[in-house]
């Protein structure tokens, strides 16, 4: 959140809804953003999602994120009014911020694609391999393009209290604990999606 240079005034769509796009949702929530839109192809995902506090919840076998957020990020007759006159031949939307949060090749040219235009995109997943894109499509749309990886001390601190003070409800997206004996189980089940999203390890268990 710190990196996305939030205004106030956008419309988010989260893409990805494992342990790390839940947590920008809840952040999201957190700063009074609405609505929240959010997209995964798990359906035990897409429910925690809405736990965590998504507004829309998206199904991209179905429907492409990129068209439900248009739906949802339509400006008021009021805001549309007060557009500057050569505005006026761009769609009426409210500025949009993409967090990509899976981090596999070939979905940054997705949102790249899909982004609107003046778009900023937040690149919260961790891609491992090599990928590629094409940056005249950044170029004509004028998109904004943000990568972002490790937390402040102070950040840790904060996201402590909020958990402390029950402002986030991070148990929602703990679907098991186990002790040391079941750590490496526990990879084989995260590669389910319907099965596990977040694993805690109490090595005294």
């Amino acid at each position: 959140m710190a990196k996305a240079g939030i205004r106030g005034d956008e419309v988010p769509l989260v893409i990805g809804c494992g342990p790390v796009g839940l947590a920008v949702i809840a952040a999201l929530k957190l700063r009074g953003l609405h609505p929240i839109v959010a997209s995964d192809y798990s359906p035990a995902r897409r429910a925690l999602a809405e736990k965590m506090g998504a507004d829309v919840v998206v199904n991209p076998a179905e429907t492409q994120p990129f068209t439900a957020w248009a739906q949802h990020a339509e400006m008021t007759p009021e805001q549309k009014a007060a557009r500057p006159p050569f505005q006026a031949f761009l769609p009426p939307l409210k500025p949009g911020l993409i967090f990509e949060c899976v981090g596999i090749p070939g979905l940054l040219q997705q949102v790249f694609e899909g982004a609107p235009r003046d778009g900023r995109i937040v690149v919260v997943g961790v891609c491992m391999e090599s990928d590629t894109s094409e940056p005249l499509l950044g170029v004509l749309k004028e998109l904004s393009l943000q990568y972002v990886y490790a937390y402040t001390p102070e950040e840790y601190a904060l996201a402590l209290h909020l958990i402390a003070e029950g402002k986030v409800d991070a148990s929602a997206m703990v679907t098991a604990t186990i002790g040391l004996d079941g750590v490496a189980q526990a990879f084989s089940d995260l590669a389910n999606p319907e099965r596990h999203t977040k694993i805690i390890i109490q090595p005294n268990r």
